[in-house]
């Protein structure tokens, strides 16, 4: 196999953790991938990776050695970019990460890939921060400030976020007219699947009131079923308005303690600073930028 080849599925093994699954990728055994990697660590003079029955982790020389082939298997796709752009439209694989709401993310998608059919998509559809540039994505969605030096933004949008019940509910269990009343509600909770911490409902309050104990009636890693339980009569939900737009123009759902809330969300895609904007990535940029109905 050759050297560039050999490194591409080096980089393969070490984003799938799986020769079995890199193998399926690449239409191969996985003893063969296996037998790759070997050879690769005896030219190399390094274990590469560690193995055990259950699982495969890269070695120190192993995340030293992934982080300069995935600059050459860069510098190669620039090159190949740079040669093909003049030559039509834009084509290759783009890997993404986007937040699990597949409601705003998928038309947006579903129109890019109706525009660029050449560009295939790999899609994370997750709730997971990922590290854009040690996992090898060309971009990625995510909301809230963004701090992390090597990456490059554009702002995608805001939008706020209300606390909403459906007409049943209210209707069974009341309006309540203060956070206070929080108390005898039930709450469907948001937890942050990075930390576990669950979501703190904003409300602006006297210095003198405490933030009320929310009872966790239900609590997810992911607010889209959040909305569809608050839709069912299940409870208060706290969701950005993207979310609950056509539920709240049709009645499905209402606004509830409007007057102690007012916080927006904003939609950010990130790139690494150090990688060329090949053409497929900048249509996706422009698409995103023009389409995401935050």
């Amino acid at each position: 196999m050759d050297s560039l080849g050999g490194i591409s599925m080096f980089v393969q093994v070490a984003d799938t953790r799986s020769f079995t699954e890199t193998g399926r990728q690449l239409g191969l055994s996985s003893s063969a991938v296996g037998k790759s990697i070997a050879r690769m660590e005896e030219r190399l003079g390094v274990r590469l990776f560690h193995r055990s029955t259950r699982s495969i982790t890269l070695t120190a020389e192993g995340t030293l050695f992934l982080e300069r082939c995935r600059r050459i298997l860069g510098e190669v796709e620039a090159a190949e970019a740079e040669l093909s752009d003049a030559a039509g439209s834009p084509r290759g694989r783009l890997r993404i990460s986007t937040p699990q709401l597949s409601g705003l993310i998928m038309p947006a998608l579903d129109g890019f890939m109706a525009q660029y059919p050449d560009i295939e998509i790999d899609v994370d559809l997750s709730d997971r921060m990922v590290d854009v540039v040690e996992e090898g994505f060309d971009t990625v969605i995510r909301t809230g400030a963004q701090h992390d030096s090597r990456l490059v933004s554009r702002r995608l949008g805001s939008c706020g976020q209300v606390l909403v019940a459906s007409p049943g509910y209210l209707r069974e269990r009341g309006t309540p007219s203060h956070p206070s009343e929080l108390v005898h509600h039930a709450c469907l909770l948001h937890k942050f699947p990075a930390t576990g911490r669950l979501e703190r409902w904003p409300f602006q309050l006297a210095a003198s009131e405490a933030d009320p104990e929310l009872p966790q009636t239900f609590v997810s890693n992911t607010i889209e079923v959040l909305g569809f339980l608050a839709l069912q009569d299940k409870g208060l939900a706290f969701l950005p308005t993207f979310l609950v737009r056509d539920a709240l123009a049709s009645g499905a759902l209402q606004v509830v303690l409007d007057d102690y809330i007012n916080q927006t969300v904003t939609f950010w895609i990130l790139w690494p600073a150090s990688r060329y904007a090949s053409p497929k990535l900048r249509v996706f940029i422009d698409y995103i930028s023009q389409n995401l109905k935050i």
